[in-house]
This record gives structure tokens, sequence and C-alpha cells, in this order.
């Protein structure tokens, strides 16, 4: 395992002969930045909760017991004190050099706009936007950190009812409107590059198939279901590999 010199040749051709580049991430983005991820070994999926932490993070669990959804959330999703890390910022200095026209993640984090990338596509949404459930007034990732009644449930300055987190769910479906999005730079790409997914969550997975440009590429440390189908795969850390590149 780990990428050789010959693979990153081939990469950095790849880039170099592309204008119209797509980024589809997943959690291994965000790991390297000291985030968790759900289902490897050391995930979330493997700790000790009263409730599975799937059925903790869906919508019908908020709605039912918003006390122990919050208690969860804050102590596992909401982290504090982290950055973009070498990924991030390559992508967002493929972007300022237009090469890469879209990020599309999977992850809920906001460190790709952190980086400074300003077309990122939330599949998942983002745990920095967050509205009332009453009134839909707007907060922000820090109102839900430092803002809660007695209860730990963050409750509406305006109306007292809950706020909730713009993030998608178990249970709840994609937002339509970035999903045709993620559709149609998938479909305008020459050049699509998926890294730190396992490729296992669906339907976001399967918008890979509405890419049909010339280069895919796969960068994960483990391999994944599409592996056979890339033109160049990298087992390695996706920080590692884009801190290579030159733009």
């Amino acid at each position: 395992m780990g990428v050789t010199r010959e693979q990153m040749d081939l990469l950095q051709s790849f880039i170099d002969e592309s204008g119209s580049i797509v980024f589809f991430g997943g959690a291994g983005v965000s790991t390297e930045s000291g985030i968790p991820d759900f289902r490897s070994v050391d995930g979330l999926y493997h700790q000790k909760w009263d409730y599975p932490p799937e059925q903790i993070l869906s919508g019908s669990f908020l709605y039912s017991n918003p006390k122990e959804f919050y208690r969860f959330y804050r102590e596992k999703i909401l982290i504090s004190g982290i950055g973009p890390n070498v990924a991030h910022l390559k992508l967002a200095e493929l972007e300022k050099a237009g090469k890469l026209k879209a990020v599309v993640t999977q992850n809920i984090d906001g460190l790709h706009q952190a980086a400074g990338s300003k077309n990122v596509l939330e599949l998942h949404g983002s745990v920095q936007r967050n509205h009332c459930t009453g009134c839909n007034v707007f907060y922000d990732g820090a109102y839900v950190s430092s803002h809660a009644d007695e209860n730990g449930i963050p409750r509406c300055a305006a109306c007292g009812e809950m706020v909730r987190p713009d993030v998608v769910l178990y249970g709840e479906g994609l937002d339509d409107v970035v999903v045709e999005k993620t559709l149609a730079a998938m479909d305008r790409a020459d050049m699509l590059i998926i890294g730190g997914t396992s490729l296992s969550v669906y339907p976001a997975a399967g918008f890979v198939r509405a890419f049909h440009g010339k280069h895919l590429v796969l960068i994960n440390r483990d391999p994944t279901p599409q592996d056979s189908a890339a033109d160049l795969v990298i087992h390695d850390s996706i920080g590692k590999v884009l801190g290579e590149i030159k733009v």
C-alpha cells in the first residue's frame, strides 16, 4: 500500500490536461483533520451509547428524543478546534486556478469552505447551518454549541421552538437542488477525483455513475467497489497524495 512515483506522475499529468475537474469526497478527507469517521474500527459506530449512533442520528429520533440526540450531537458531531487539512487546502487551490469546478462532499463539517473552496455541494448538509423548526430563523453552528435549555436542546431566540441542524439525518431525503447540481457537475466534468470514501453510502455513492469524462481517479486508504472502473487507483492518505500536486 502507498502511492508510488509513477502514480503521482500519472495523477499530475491527468490534472495538467484537465480543465473541468470535480472532486467527490467522504469521511476520509476530514479524518485527517481529527474528525472521527463512522465506519472505521475506531469510528462512532463502534462506541457504546444507550442507542446505536445510526438510530440517534435519525430524523425520527431527533423529534422523539431531542435530549439524547443533542447530547450525542454536541459530544461527537460538533467538534471544536478543527481546521482544514492539506487536502482541503489543495482543492481550494485547484479551484482558484480554474481547474476544479466543484467539490461534492458527504461531510457536514464545513471544512472545504473554511479552506477557501467556493463551489461546495454538501450532499448531507452542514452543521454550520441550523434553523428554527417553528419560524425557520437561521442560526450558525456556534449558536447550537452554546445555547441550550435545561434539557440540552437549542431553542430559537425568537419563538422558543427547537433549532435543528440543516443536516440530512438517517431516514431523510437529500436536497433536490443539491442533487441536481451534483449530477450536472459530474456530467460536465472531464476528470473526477474520488477521495476518502468507501463508496458505500447510497444514494450519494451512486452519483459517480453520472460521470462520463476522460479520467476517473480513486484515492482511498482501502479498496472500494469502484476500484476496477478507475483509470488510476491510489491506496494512501488523501492529504499526502493531494499535497504533492503542483497547481
